[in-house]
């Protein structure tokens, strides 16, 4: 149920017809013209036979029928969806890509990572740092895209698989998914903000969901989160509501804390990047002390830092899309949150010379700490469906993203910052925010070139 472009619909297609399923029934509610690089990927399977496509629509039959339903974690409402109902009452098991490659997984050599904003680039982190230390290998999947299924690793003894996970897919982890609650032997939770709304229906409902990469219940889990020191305020916000601070008391090592200086000459760009490096730092240490409780913690957390300071970043996350004329382009299109884009402005010393690009699909969240910024900002430009919404004194309508770069071109000198970071989801305009950071770089680009 839902093939999707990221990798997971096509990697559990493929993943079943090796495990000899006979037929599967791939239904998604996109277009073959929309999916058509994804149909390519299982074609031969679609000409054996063994898979048929049901597209544009989905038949309450299907479901009815299916003896193994596994849905796209992205599917809205899971809890009342009809087909998925119809699914369970017919007797069928409803799960995830991720959910079945879990199952293959030790999951005490997992470390699980979420949080509103910076999962990506802290995830990243723990599997850089981790990997080839001591000569040992470490792995990376999960939210960044392809399917875990189609390519699990063998976790060795003495090895580590990190796993990014969304909201999304930590609901489908836990207790209310009609699964038992999975939980990794290390769990990590950067920060909350609001986000996915749209989805979870309100703040409670997120929370909840985030907080399943927290077992309580598990004795043997390390969990790790520097929320509450790093965020007091909106740590008490979200505590108030209804699964409470689930985030607190967690295991962080005093010898470890120390080391945020160690970051100093790290290549991220942001104060906020060497705090996810340092809780990044928290679980490398967690994971190799519960391989040798005899850790030298000081040379450790060195060598690590040292790993870390070497890490360029991801693409799309507060990362140099383009530089001509004393000007810099930084590509944040991952920032998908109000919360992601206030972490990229306060990454730059002058606010004055940032011109902002922001908008898309709002999600639901509140955008109006973005639209505060206006008068601090070289210029807000406002792009997509929440272009309105940004909108206030002294912003610029700009509806796309195109005409935000030709605008922002027409006003740069040396020494400004051109930012793209949305604060909101790409696909009103775009296919994901890959391809909306694509074409910010390949504009910047473009114009610099005629100028």
């Amino acid at each position: 149920m839902g093939l999707g472009v990221f990798g997971g619909g096509i990697g559990a297609t493929q993943w079943l017809a090796q495990q000899g399923a006979k037929e599967i029934m791939v239904t998604d509610l996109s277009s073959a013209e929309k999916l058509k690089d994804s149909i390519a990927k299982i074609a031969p399977l679609i000409q054996s036979g063994v898979v048929r496509l049901r597209l544009g629509a989905h038949e309450l039959a299907d479901f009815q029928h299916a003896q193994l339903v596994v849905a796209n974690p992205a599917v809205p409402t899971p809890w009342t969806n009809p087909y998925l109902k119809a699914a369970h009452e017919s007797g069928a098991r409803v799960t995830t890509e991720l959910r079945m490659a879990l199952e293959q997984v030790p999951a005490d050599r997992v470390i699980a990572v979420t949080g509103s904003s910076g999962k990506s680039t802290t995830s990243a982190l723990i599997h850089h740092a981790l990997h080839g230390f001591n000569g040992k290998k470490a792995h990376f999947a999960g939210n960044i895209g392809g399917s875990l299924l189609q390519h699990c690793p063998v976790i060795g003894l003495d090895e580590w698989l990190v796993l990014e996970l969304s909201s999304f897919m930590l609901w489908w982890l836990g207790p209310n998914a009609g699964n038992p609650h999975w939980h990794a032997r290390i769990g990590v939770l950067t920060n909350l903000s609001e986000n996915h709304l749209d989805w979870h229906g309100n703040a409670d409902h997120y929370s909840a969901s985030k907080s399943i990469v927290r077992n309580r219940g598990a004795s043997d889990q390390i969990f790790l989160s520097r929320f509450d020191i790093e965020s007091p305020t909106q740590a008490r916000k979200w505590a108030a509501l209804s699964a409470g601070a689930w985030w607190e008391n967690a295991r962080l090592d005093a010898q470890v804390e120390q080391c945020l200086p160690l970051f100093e000459s790290a290549r991220l760009i942001g104060e906020h990047n060497k705090r996810n490096a340092l809780l990044a730092l928290q679980a490398c240490v967690a994971a190799l002390r519960i391989d040798d409780p005899r850790l030298d913690i000081q040379t450790t957390t060195r060598t690590l830092s040292a790993n870390m300071n070497r890490f360029k970043g991801l693409p799309h996350r507060l990362s140099l899309a383009h530089e001509c004329n004393g000007v810099r382009w930084i590509n944040d299109s991952k920032a998908t949150t109000a919360a992601a884009t206030l972490f990229a402005v306060n990454s730059f010393p002058n606010i004055g010379q940032i011109h902002l690009i922001a908008g898309g699909v709002s999600k639901g969240a509140d955008l109006s700490a973005i639209s505060a910024l206006t008068p601090q900002l070289a210029g807000l430009y406002c792009i997509g469906t929440a272009a309105t919404q940004l909108a206030c004194a002294g912003a610029t309508l700009c509806e796309t993203l195109e005409n935000a770069v030709k605008m922002i071109h027409a006003r740069i000198r040396p020494g400004d910052v051109v930012l793209l970071s949305p604060g909101c989801a790409s696909w009103d305009q775009f296919q994901n925010y890959e391809a909306r950071g694509a074409r910010f770089t390949e504009l910047a680009t473009k114009l610099d070139l005629v100028r």
